[in-house]
């Protein structure tokens, strides 16, 4: 697979790129998908990716003007990448109308702590490009997707054979993905098949979501990540839920979930711990000199020396600068919350330790989040987990700050600060997951860096604004599961429920530490084999990736251990034509368009499901047809898999 790159030098410095056009669309597209997302994740318990939704239309809508670039569109993409990744406030927010704490979203303090959050992710991330983007061999698989559509439809003008052959390819899988997913939301085909049964007096089973994104994603993160996220299922889901569901009570299927959300999810947090702290261990050489890098590079650029494009970052002392000066409002924010309530007379003392928490465990989550996107993909990093390490630590340091002598009303405003500084602490991990996303890409396609970083403060800028009234608008028409006067059609918000009930978990001191401590352990384990491989120069099995697929659940990461399996079969076939390189590129194609087509549809779905009212505003068959939808489903996704690789390398075959 090669990484087509624009040249730096020539026409390339001239190309229009972060223009007033490109920002507008972009901050339009943000609003627009930020609302969808967090209306949709709190509503039906999804999102959608949307930097390839997002590079599409703005594709469609540029070439409708003139002057239009491939650098253009990759601004536009940038910034509505925000969207997705801004919408994962929702994983922390709403517990704090759950816990009593707010009786709404207030707009001021939410937009805050969404905006600065996310702009220190950005911020945070700048220093991570050259040693996770440029001098990494990491997959990013989102972020060549991206660079694969933004090139396909600059070079589809162009004529050329091969170009013409990749659009196609595109378009194709992009169209069965959307197709199928169509079909899911209509109930006609499933979309997702389970097979649950006991083991003993215990229970687990086999579920696989039939996603076709999810399929596409395998293909281009590859074989040594896929096979170690089907080393965490086989953990999880064959080894110890057997083990942990005896003589538990309940039908397989409810016992089986159950302790993997008790339970399993808690032991994958711990390898996740484990293996970020190793992760850092290992990037901190690379992270450090990349910070060096960027320092002589700003120290050249003061002193008149021309750099390539591709060394202009954001210039290191507005980084650290910046980051500082950020602290200002950040303290502010903390003082507001914590005036008048029963914590005001800690105010000194709880401020001092949040920002340098902030600072501290920022950067380190800035670093392994960034890491994650570019082991699996932005939307597949569990960012869910990281909240649930960071609200852990975070209620940790009021602990060691406070103590647990006071009482019920001073532990509630504890669990709600906690809340409030893992929200500032998930806003650069969110943020940090997609940026790197969005540089790769940009690497791919020749741009600016600097301009990119800029477009990325943008994009959460915007995205900011929308966030509270949405939040207020769901929380005054539906309310939250378990939030004080809630309806009988309230929002599960099922990350937010957990997140804050982790918070009351540990100031209260029922936290499960056992699955976490028992997970850690693992995760030695887990490090030490995969250093094993690595010495004996077999397959390595990242321990990052293998807590992702402990802690993720198996319908989640079966699909994407298959689709890197199919992958890894279709590249060897590609690597003995005599056209190798097209014939690689045309399978990323073949797996990009698979991603693009669910993306876009995930942008339809959620208007409609806004417009209606309904959780399933798609559905045309009856109860009585459920049986059969999910075999319907299989059969129809194992079918139009194949046949969308027979026709890619039937493609390759034709292509001169």
């Amino acid at each position: 697979m090669t990484e087509a790159t624009t040249p730096t030098a020539g026409p390339i410095a001239k190309m229009r790129e972060l223009t007033l056009r490109a920002v507008l669309l972009g901050g339009i597209l943000t609003l627009m998908f930020t609302a969808a997302n967090v209306y949709l994740g709190l509503k039906v318990g999804l999102t959608f990716a949307t930097s390839i939704p997002a590079a599409v239309i703005s594709m469609a809508l540029l070439r409708l003007m003139t002057g239009g670039t491939i650098l253009e569109n990759n601004i536009v993409q940038t910034i509505a990448s925000a969207a997705g990744t801004l919408a994962a406030i929702i994983f922390v927010l709403p517990g704090l109308v759950m816990v009593g704490y707010w009786q709404g979203f207030p707009l001021v303090t939410t937009t805050a702590i969404t905006m600065l959050g996310g702009i220190l992710g950005v911020l945070f991330s700048v220093p991570l490009r050259r040693a996770l983007v440029v001098d990494s061999d990491l997959p990013y698989p989102e972020g060549r997707a991206a660079a694969e559509v933004l090139q396909v439809g600059a070079g589809s003008a162009e004529g050329a054979a091969e170009n013409r052959a990749g659009l196609s390819a595109l378009l194709w899988n992009s169209i069965i993905a959307a197709g199928f997913t169509l079909l899911t939301q209509m109930k006609l085909a499933g979309a997702e098949v389970a097979r649950w049964f006991a083991v003993g007096s215990g229970a687990t089973g086999v579920a696989g979501g039939l996603a076709f994104a999810l399929f596409g994603v395998g293909h281009l993160v590859g074989l040594s990540v896929g096979m170690a996220q089907l080393v965490g299922l086989i953990t999880g889901w064959w080894v110890l839920l057997p083990i942990l569901t005896q003589g538990g009570a309940g039908d397989a299927e409810t016992l089986a979930n159950t302790i993997f959300r008790a339970d399993v999810r808690f032991f994958g947090a711990g390898v996740i711990a484990v293996a970020a702290i190793w992760t850092l261990m290992k990037i901190a050489g690379p992270v450090l000199g990349g910070i060096r890098s960027a320092m002589a590079a700003s120290r050249a650029r003061q002193g008149g020396q021309a750099l390539a494009i591709e060394e202009q970052d954001m210039p290191i002392a507005w980084v650290f600068g910046g980051s500082l000066a950020l602290m200002l409002p950040i303290g502010w924010l903390l003082w507001s919350v914590l005036a008048g309530g029963p914590l005001a007379g800690s105010s000194m003392t709880l401020i001092a330790g949040a920002i340098l928490f902030i600072i501290v465990v920022g950067l380190m989550i800035a670093s392994v989040t960034g890491y994650m996107a570019g082991l699996i993909g932005a939307s597949n990093s569990p960012v869910s987990g990281i909240g649930i390490l960071a609200i852990i630590a975070s209620s940790l340091l009021l602990l060691g700050l406070l103590g647990r002598a006071g009482g019920e009303e001073e532990i509630n405003a504890m669990v709600a600060y906690a809340l409030i500084v893992t929200g500032l602490v998930f806003g650069i991990a969110t943020i940090s997951n997609d940026n790197l996303q969005d540089l790769k890409t940009g690497q791919l396609v020749g741009a600016t860096p600097w301009k990119q970083q800029v477009a990325l403060i943008i994009g959460v800028i915007f995205g900011s604004l929308i966030v509270p009234p949405v939040l207020n608008v769901l929380n005054e028409t539906l309310g939250f599961v378990g939030a004080p006067g809630a309806g009988p059609n309230a929002l599960a918000a099922p990350q937010a429920g957990l997140i804050s009930s982790l918070a009351q978990g540990v100031l209260g001191g029922d936290l499960n530490w056992t699955m976490l401590g028992y997970g850690a352990l693992a995760g030695v384990g887990f490090i030490i084999v995969d250093e094993l491989l690595g010495r004996a120069g077999k397959l390595r099995l990242p321990p990052l990736a293998i807590g992702i697929g402990i802690y993720l659940p198996m319908a989640v990461i079966l699909p994407v251990v298959i689709g890197a399996v199919g992958g890894w079969f279709y590249d060897r076939w590609a690597s003995k034509r005599p056209n190798a390189s097209f014939a690689h590129r045309m399978g990323v194609l073949t797996a990009t368009g698979m991603i693009v087509g669910e993306s876009l549809f995930g942008v339809i779905y959620a208007g409609i499901v806004a417009g209606s009212g309904s959780d399933e505003p798609l559905a045309v068959v009856g109860e009585g047809y459920t049986p059969y939808a999910p075999w319907v489903g299989l059969m129809l996704f194992v079918v139009l898999v194949w046949l969308s690789y027979k026709r890619t390398r039937r493609m390759v075959t034709e292509t001169p």
